[in-house]
């Protein structure tokens, strides 16, 4: 399946449901496939509310005490007991809800960042683990429907997640090293959730 086949998808179950009730996708995919760019279009073309993941960090303080900072985007450096509760509330439609959002410059999660209103008839959730076979993250799938995997060539990805820490201040040594030590590891641990997907997207 292709982004623009994924987008007519999408926009087609939500004008089905649409009085009857909300429509939440998950997006899923290893690091730097392209995650947040599928959703910003799925978003543009039909108006669907993004409801990102990586609010859900630990902060930098609660990861050092931890002594997780250094392996910071592994499933362990998340809330993800909050995260599952979160998107219940978004699957019940019942009231507003609060959630938080991601500063890549502070590098740190904003509590309360966005809201995701009650009338939002499709919410698109995205992120890494959303198909992962392990409590609690194993409580999300039956939350999403459908569930997308995005698949990309390994040597682009790799590439644009160097190049993404550079951007935010990390060494061309240093985002290399990182990417091979964490990135690539959490990649591994995602792509072994492809075939839990309801459809796989090729990505460029």
């Amino acid at each position: 399946m292709t982004v623009d086949e994924l987008v007519e998808s999408l926009r087609s179950l939500r004008h089905a449901r649409r009085r009857g009730g909300r429509v939440v996708a998950g997006i899923a995919g290893p690091p730097g496939v392209g995650k947040s760019t599928v959703s910003e279009r799925v978003a543009n073309d039909t108006g669907a509310v993004i409801a990102p993941m990586d609010g859900f960090h630990l902060p930098n303080d609660a990861l050092d005490r931890l002594d997780r900072r250094g392996r910071k985007g592994a499933p362990d450096t998340f809330d993800a007991d909050a995260f599952v509760a979160a998107v219940e509330d978004v699957r019940a439609a019942r009231r507003d809800v609060a959630w938080p959002t991601f500063d890549r410059d502070l590098d740190e999660p904003i509590a309360g960042g966005m809201t995701i209103s009650a009338d939002a008839d499709l919410v698109v959730v995205e992120g890494n683990y959303l198909l992962l076979d392990r409590e609690p993250w194993s409580r999300l799938r039956p939350l999403l429907s459908p569930t997308v995997y995005l698949h990309v060539d390994d040597d682009l990805r790799r590439r644009r997640l160097v190049e993404r820490h550079e951007r935010f201040g990390r060494s061309a040594i240093d985002a290399a090293r990182f990417v091979n030590e964490s990135d690539e590891v959490n990649a591994a641990l995602v792509r072994a959730t492809r075939h839990r997907a309801d459809l796989v997207v090729a990505v460029d």
